[in-house]
């Protein structure tokens, strides 16, 4: 890697970490803070569905604007709307507002992380290229993962207790001030390289082509769209699990004023991004394809879910979820690679965020089915319907490894053995 390269990585590195550590401040308290905001079971995971309603809205228009306007200025927009309507979900919590109120707040937040998905991403690989870079991405993508496991792994502890210590509100105050650092930081830095926005052909006619685009590359590219089409079963459907988990540890803990506890737990997960980030160099000596990666993942997700639902003990689903949120870490860096390999950069964040907009699907059409469940019959439940929710996964994943696509195939380690024939 020569030192363009390297300057690069290092910028993205710092930049994603500005999208992931306001987030882990909250992560670990998000739902018992939309339960102190007066909400119940059924309306808080149906916050949260908006929350992700907003992504699948507004991703393909958004990932359009990265095309067409920058990946600097999507970044930018991204902030900017994060920080807004992460000081109106304090406002809802603190003047204890309607439901309706709660929607508003989390579809503007679903849309301003829509401006950072795809974008930062294709930033990266855009640049990447025009530096010369030529080796494969995973490595990169990992490092950013274990880079993300100790920003969320420090911001999830520290935002359990600040919530322990002063009030649920307090950590999305501090993470509005992140926020506002990251604009600042990105307005400073991010310049777009390897790419010019392309804008004179027309508003109408450019959109019209990056949505050709993306249903080229995307949804009629076999490989790619088995890929897509998983997604939304075991991965999401990860934002139910992960903010489940804070109410249903504290039950099997048996103090629901142990908020530090859900900290904890949020932090525990979070630091198996560092391990699953690490893991990837000797996944890829392992395996042959990237497939075989992403299937293991989805079996191992299913394991994991199941085994939650069945054994209700604090430590068994502690260690469950661990188990769960490494096969998640160790599987997108393998996951991004292969796709971003098979879709041309003009193109690129179009169809990062059609992707992303697909996968989002699953926590909108399954969160407010599986808040009900708990409500009904239990947060234990709830993770056995997930895990069932999950195996429809599986037949997408091995349809997409029978195409045989040449970016199956894991190259780049020295030590890796050579690619199997297809069977």
């Amino acid at each position: 890697m020569n030192a363009e390269s390297r300057r690069i990585r290092n910028l993205y590195l710092v930049l994603s970490q500005f999208i992931w550590l306001p987030t882990s401040l909250i992560v670990g308290v998000n739902t018992l803070f939309l339960l102190d905001g007066g909400l119940d079971n059924v309306e808080a995971f149906a916050a949260n569905a908006i929350y992700t309603l907003g992504l699948v809205v507004f991703e393909i228009p958004t990932g359009m604007v990265a095309d067409m306007w920058g990946r600097r200025t999507s970044y930018l927009l991204g902030a900017g709307i994060q920080l807004v309507g992460n000081l109106a979900y304090v406002w809802m919590w603190y003047t204890k507002a309607p439901f309706w109120g709660w929607g508003i707040a989390s579809l503007i937040l679903g849309c301003g992380y829509t401006f950072f998905s795809g974008a930062l991403e294709a930033w990266l690989v855009d640049a990447l290229e025009h530096a010369g870079y030529q080796d494969d991405l995973d490595p990169i993508f990992a490092t950013n993962q274990i880079v993300t496991g100790v920003a969320m792994l420090v911001g999830t502890i520290a935002g359990g207790f600040i919530a322990q210590l002063a009030r649920l509100g307090t950590p999305y105050l501090v993470r509005a001030g992140l926020q506002l650092v990251s604009f600042l930081v990105a307005f400073a830095l991010m310049k777009d390289i390897g790419f010019t926005p392309e804008r004179s052909t027309g508003l109408v006619k450019h959109v019209k082509a990056l949505a050709g685009a993306g249903w080229t590359y995307g949804v009629k590219n076999r490989p790619v769209r088995w890929v897509m089409l998983a997604a939304p079963f075991y991965l999401g459907t990860g934002i139910y699990g992960f903010y489940a988990a804070q109410p249903y540890l504290l039950d099997l803990f048996g103090d629901q004023r142990a908020i530090g506890v859900a900290g904890i737990a949020a932090a525990g997960i979070a630091a198996t991004q560092v391990a699953g980030g690490f893991a990837v160099p000797y996944i890829r000596r392992l395996f042959h394809r990237r497939t075989h990666v992403l299937i293991s993942c989805a079996v191992l997700t299913i394991a994991s879910l199941i085994l939650m639902g069945l054994i209700q003990r604090f430590a068994v689903v502690v260690a469950l979820l661990v188990l769960w949120a490494i096969t998640f870490a160790a599987g997108t860096p393998i996951r991004q690679a292969y796709i971003n390999a098979q879709i041309p950069s003009r193109e690129r964040a179009t169809v990062l965020s059609f992707d992303s907009m697909v996968e989002s699907t699953g926590g909108v059409v399954f969160q407010p089915v599986l808040g009900r469940v708990a409500d009904t019959a239990g947060y234990a439940a709830s993770y056995l319907v997930w895990g069932a929710i999950a195996v429809v996964a599986l037949p997408f994943l091995l349809l997409a490894r029978k195409e045989n696509a040449s970016a199956d195939q894991i190259t780049g380690d020295e030590e890796a053995p050579p690619p199997r024939s297809k069977r």
